[in-house]
C-alpha cells in the first residue's frame, strides 16, 4: 500500500516540523558562534600572555605565533593562519575587559568582530557593537556602514562627544536620529542633473529598506505622497514615516538641488499642517527633514532651522563619496552645527 493513501496531505504540519527544526538550527549555530568567538578570545590572551613572558628577546612573539600556527594547523585543520591568529591577539588587546567586550556581544559572529576592530576610534567600536546586536545588523550591513563613517555622520549633527549616552532612550532628541550627510548610493539613479524629484522618490520606495537601514532605528514606512487638506488647498508630502522610539512622524521633502528659503518655508507649512491635521493625541511633535544635495550655512542659521528640533535639513550623496570626501563633509557639518549652537547660546 503506498504512503501517500495513509499519510493525509498536510502542509501545515510538514511547515511546522520544517520551522522546529530551522529554528533547533539556528540556536546550534549561534551557540557554536558564541563559543568559538569566545574561544578566539581566549587564544590571544593566551598570545599576549605568552609574549609577555618572552618580550626580552627579539623577535619571541612573531616566532610564537609562527610555531602556534603550524602546530594548530596540524591538529585542527585550516583557520589558524598567521594572520588570524594575529587577529584573535588583536581581538584580545581591543577588548580585554571581558564584561565590556566579547562576553556581552558574544552573539555578533567572528566576521562583525573582525570588521568592528578595523575601527580606531573606540566610542564608535562600542556604538557600532551595540547597534549592530540590537539592530542584527548582517556583516554586509555593519561593512557598509563602517565604511560610510555612519557614526561620524550621525555624531555630526549633534552637541554631545559620543553615541554611547543614545542607549538611553529618556535622553534622546529628534537631533540623535538625523545625519548629516546621508549616504544614497544604492539607489543607483544616474546623475542628479538628469533625475527629478519624483524619480528620487520612486527609487527610494524601491530601495526602502535600505533606505530605513540608513535613515536608523526605530523607523517604519507610512506613506508616499500623502495628501494633507485645508479648506481650500492639497498638498502632498513625499515620504512619510512613523518612529516608535522618538513616538513621533517624521516627514521627508526631496529636492534633487540646493536648499531655498522656499524649501524650508514649504516645510515648516508641512510640519506645522501635519501636527495640526495628522498627528494623534499620544505623538510627540512631528519632526520635518529636508534632503537636498547641498545647503547654504548662512540660509541654515539665518532661518526657522536654527536651533529647531523640529526642522532640519541634510545633505544627500547619490553615489559613494571617497573616505577622505566624507571625513570632509562630516568635519564640516560637524563645525557648522557647533558654531550654530555657540551662537544660540551667545
Amino acid at each position: 500500500m503506498s504512503t501517500k493513501s495513509i499519510v493525509p496531505a498536510d502542509a501545515d504540519f510538514f511547515t511546522e516540523v520544517r520551522a522546529i527544526l530551522a529554528q533547533a538550527r539556528q540556536r546550534a549555530y549561534g551557540a557554536i558562534n558564541s563559543v568559538m568567538v569566545e574561544a578566539y578570545w581566549q587564544i590571544g590572551r593566551r598570545i599576549v600572555e605568552q609574549e609577555q613572558r618572552g618580550k626580552q628577546r627579539a623577535g619571541y612573539g612573531e616566532a610564537l605565533i609562527k610555531e602556534l600556527s603550524k602546530r594548530l594547523s596540524q591538529e585542527f585543520g585550516s583557520g589558524f593562519a598567521v594572520a588570524n591568529l594575529k587577529n584573535f591577539r588583536q581581538f584580545y588587546l581591543i577588548f580585554p575587559d571581558e564584561g565590556k567586550g566579547y562576553s556581552v556581544r558574544s552573539f555578533l559572529t567572528w566576521t562583525h568582530y573582525r570588521l568592528i576592530m578595523r575601527v580606531s576610534n573606540a566610542s564608535a567600536r562600542e556604538y557600532y557593537i551595540r547597534e549592530a546586536a540590537e539592530q542584527n545588523w548582517s556583516t554586509r550591513q555593519l561593512e557598509r556602514n563602517i565604511r560610510t563613517l555612519y557614526y561620524e555622520r550621525l555624531l555630526s549633527s549633534q552637541d554631545k562627544p559620543s553615541l554611547i549616552a543614545e542607549a538611553n532612550l529618556d535622553t534622546q532628541t529628534p537631533r540623535d536620529f538625523v545625519k548629516d550627510p546621508y549616504v544614497l548610493e544604492f539607489l543607483n539613479i544616474p546623475e542628479l542633473s538628469e533625475t527629478t524629484e519624483r524619480g528620487l522618490e520612486t527609487a527610494i520606495i524601491a530601495n526602502l529598506q535600505q533606505f530605513l537601514l540608513e535613515i536608523g532605528k526605530g523607523f517604519s514606512f507610512v506613506a508616499r505622497q500623502m495628501r494633507i487638506s485645508t479648506e481650500t488647498n492639497h498638498f502632498y508630502i513625499d515620504l512619510v514615516f512613523y518612529n516608535y522610539l522618538l513616538k513621533c512622524f517624521v516627514v521627508f521633502d526631496l529636492k534633487t538641488g540646493k536648499l531655498t528659503h522656499e524649501n524650508i518655508g514649504q516645510m515648516d507649512m508641512y510640519v506645522r499642517m501635519f501636527d495640526d491635521l495628522k498627528r494623534g493625541s499620544d505623538d510627540n511633535p512631528t519632526i520635518g527633514i529636508i534632503l537636498c544635495t547641498d545647503h547654504d550655512e548662512t540660509m541654515v542659521k539665518y532661518s526657522v532651522l536654527k536651533g529647531s528640533e523640529q526642522l532640519f535639513a541634510a545633505k544627500y550623496f547619490s553615489i559613494l563619496p571617497t573616505e577622505q570626501e566624507l571625513i570632509a563633509e562630516v568635519t564640516r557639518q560637524r563645525n557648522r552645527f557647533m558654531e550654530q549652537q555657540q551662537a544660540y547660546i551667545d
